[in-house]
This record gives structure tokens, sequence and C-alpha cells, in this order.
């Protein structure tokens, strides 16, 4: 975990308060704390240490490392003999949100909470293109959505920062709830309820109450944008003091709406009608799913006062982050890695990237397998084999044990190049063998299945 500067000084006797701890060395209470950090490798001089509990080891066990690193306090669960700033509390997990909610409260900044189960990323990254070009702007780096990642992130602020843009993860029950309590989000967005982790959640309406736990840490007038277009968050009944923004392209209802939807040279154009307005907006990628997400951006402009012309200006200047639909042109064929993450929803989305992207040559679906489905596993893997064979691609790859059920769906469905991997390798030498100028080719799967590993085989002997 990175370190988090805290360029406006705390001082111990704060953080004691802030966590509810208990203060071992009254002499030390007007410490200044510099920094904090979860990771002995990042402690500074001045550096607040936090061990923390994870699933294979105890930040506890490196409460000496820390110390020898310059630590000049440390939150523990337990007594550290030999040293006096240590801040005894019961929970460092829970006292490590409370100290950067604690801090967050601070400055008079606008946070922007983004949940889904797919897409708050690539919304995440939009509107925070939005908001910097009128604030100076936080965002969540990476995948940092998580309990540590959170407080890690809004531990960054200072004086200087108008806004922040926060996307909050989840897989499980009360997590959206305990990172919204922590972030106080002005304004929240859902992306959409689809069947990411439903292993654990039982069903979409599990998922769209644990996504609405995003409320917990809201004001009630604090308003909630959705998106129409998604079958339960357009059902979502409104506490009558909350402001609900729909955005959408399909439901008329929705107040913005996208139109005319042209996909072009890896770009989409597209008007936004917007309470009797309309303004024309390009984003430089493809795909519908895309629109929505820029429209969610647009919508958080628009309620914080932002000009139209001035957002869509911002919209046109977003970059895809890290492995979500990166479009590489290489000798002449093109591959769009999108090996962050994989559910129905978002396989859908790529697949429909795949069939409208500018191809003079085969179009070619590389799909690992999508995690914690559950029981649901093999029924949504085969959806999106048939998904497949009635699309307009050429050839399916499958790797991964659950891939087996796309590979038999998209072949009942008639599809006939249609082939399955349990080696990475012998795959990525198929596909080097059958791929050519003019090709386009997609790579889609959970992050677990780690299925960049083929296009660095493939890009390494081209």
């Amino acid at each position: 975990m990175a370190e988090a500067n805290l360029l406006e000084k705390l001082s111990l006797r704060e953080i004691v308060k802030a966590v509810d701890g208990k203060f071992e060395g009254a002499e030390s209470a007007d410490l200044d704390i510099l920094s904090v950090s979860t990771d002995t490798r990042k402690i500074t001089p001045g550096s607040l240490f936090i061990p923390i509990k994870g699933e294979r080891f105890d930040g506890h066990d490196f409460i000496e490392t820390a110390y020898a690193a310059g630590a000049a306090a440390v939150l523990s669960e337990i007594p550290v003999p030999g040293h006096e700033c240590v801040v005894i509390v019961s929970d460092t997990r829970k006292a490590y949100l409370d100290l950067a909610s604690y801090y967050r409260r601070r400055f008079p900044v606008t946070v922007v909470g983004v949940t889904g189960s797919v897409g708050k990323t690539t919304t995440k990254e939009m509107i925070a293109d939005v908001l910097e070009s009128q604030y100076h702007t936080l965002k969540t780096e990476g995948n940092l959505n998580n309990e540590i990642g959170l407080p890690a992130t809004l531990l960054q602020l200072d004086s200087s920062y108008r806004a922040a843009v926060i996307e909050m993860g989840m897989s499980a029950f009360g997590e959206i709830s305990r990172l919204s309590r922590c972030a106080a989000p002005n304004i929240g967005v859902i992306t959409n309820i689809g069947e990411s982790h439903i292993e654990y959640l039982g069903s979409r309406e599990g998922i769209l109450k644990a996504k609405l736990e995003i409320l917990d840490g809201m004001d009630p007038h604090a308003p909630l944008i959705l998106n129409a277009d998604n079958d339960l968050l357009s059902g979502v009944i409104n506490d009558l003091a909350r402001e609900m923004i729909y955005y959408g392209i399909d439901n008329p209802n929705a107040e913005i709406r996208a139109i005319d939807i042209v996909e072009q040279n890896m770009t989409t154009k597209f008007d936004i009608l917007y309470y009797g307005k309309t303004i024309h907006a390009v984003i430089p990628t493809v795909g519908k799913h895309n629109v929505l997400n820029a429209l969610a951006a647009f919508t958080v402009g628009f309620v914080l006062d932002i000009a139209p012309e001035q957002i869509v200006e911002a919209l046109s200047r977003y970059v895809p982050s890290g492995m979500r639909q990166k479009i590489v042109n290489s000798h002449g064929i093109i591959f769009i890695e999108d090996c962050y993450n994989a559910s129905p929803d978002s396989m859908k989305a790529s697949i429909g990237v795949l069939s409208s992207v500018s191809c003079t040559g085969k179009r070619i679906a590389v799909l690992a397998d999508m995690l914690e489905l559950g029981e649901h596993s093999a029924e949504a893997h085969e959806r999106v084999g048939r998904m497949v064979a009635q699309s307009n691609v050429d050839m399916l790859y499958c790797f991964g044990k659950q891939s087996k059920n796309m590979l038999y769906a998209a072949q009942q469905c008639g599809m006939k190049d249609a082939y399955w991997f349990d080696d990475k390798n012998r795959m990525a030498r198929e596909i080097r063998k059958n791929i050519a100028t003019g090709d386009c080719i997609l790579f889609k799967g959970s992050r677990g299945m780690r299925l960049e590993e083929v296009i660095y085989q493939i890009y390494r002997e081209s």
C-alpha cells in the first residue's frame, strides 16, 4: 500500500480522538504526524504506521520494522512493549477508516462517490476529467477502492483540492456502507446493477441493496445519479427528500440522454439531451457502455454547475486507463486489451466493442473465466458463449475451466471456429498462427485469470 502524505499536519492527540483510541505516552501527545502508511516499506520519518490484518499476514508482526524505519507512532490492537508512542485501538481497519473520515471532514471539498457492478472505474476517470477542468481534483488511483485503498486516497487531501472522485468497490454487504460513511459523498453515482459478486450477495436484488449502501454516508439532500437503462436502478424509489437524476440512452424518462450515436475510427459521436437543450459530444473510445459512462460524468458536471461546453471538451480528452479496453494497433492488427475484470455485463459490452470496431479482417474473441459467480457461473458462461455465436465474431478462443461452458454454448449455436485451452502458452501460439493484418482481437477475462500473459507472448513473438 502506497504512503498517504498528510500535507496538512495532524497531531497525535487529534488522531487518538479521531480513532477513539487509548494513548500510551502522554508527553508525546502533541507530536505532529506527517504521513500515514500501512506498509513498512513506505515509512518515512514522522509517519504513523497502521498494521492491518490480512488473510495471509498480520501487520502487527512488522511494528518493530516500522519503528526502525522512522515511524513516529503506531496504531495497534495489542500492547507494544518498549515504545511510548502507541495508540491502542480495538480494530486497526476501523481506526484507519475513522482517521480518514476525520481528515476528509477538515476540507471544504466536494466528494463524488462512484459505485456499480461494472464501469465504475471508467466513470470515475471521466468524472475526474470533467471536474479537473474547473477544480483541483483528487481521484482514486488504480484499484484502491476498498477499505484499505479508500482511506489511503482520502489521506492525500490537502487545502489545494476542491473536489474528489472516490470509487467504492465491494464483495459483501456492509462494505459500501463503511466506505460511504468514511468518504461522506456530496454526490452519489451508481453505474449499473449486474452480476459481479453475486456468489456472495445471492441475487441481483442483493447487489442492488449493497450498492445503495452508498446512501449511508450521504446527506439526505445529496443528489443520487443513476443509470435509467438498468432495469433495477430505474425502479429505485425516491425517499422524497433526495434529488435523483437519471441518465440513459434507451429510457425516454431519463433527464439526460444520448441520441444519434455514431462510432467511427475508434471514437464515438453523440448528442446529449438535457432539460430541453442539446449539445454535441465526442469521446475517444467506442461502445454503448462508454456513452453511458460519459453521460454519468456529464450529469455530475451539470449538477456542479460546470458549463456543458466545458464538460464535453473535458470528455473529449478522456484516455482509457490500465487494461480496460485499451486499444493497440500492432503490425496492422487491432488488439483490444480488456483484462482487468469480467462479468456477464462487461463481457456483453466488450463483445459489442469488438463487433462495432472497423475491421477488414477477422473478429476474434479471446475470453477467460468470469470469477465469483458461484452457482450462477455455468449459466452465465453459457450465455456469453451464445452471445458470441450470435454476434459477428468469427473466431472464439476460451481459457479456464468455466469457459468450457462458453465453448459448448457457442458450438451449439453453430459457431465452428471455437476452441478451448488449458495452457496459455499453447493458446498464444495458436492465436499467433491464425491472426493476420486487418484482424481485430479482443482479450477479456477476470483479473485472476491473468489473460494479459497471452497478449504479452503474442507481442513478443510478433
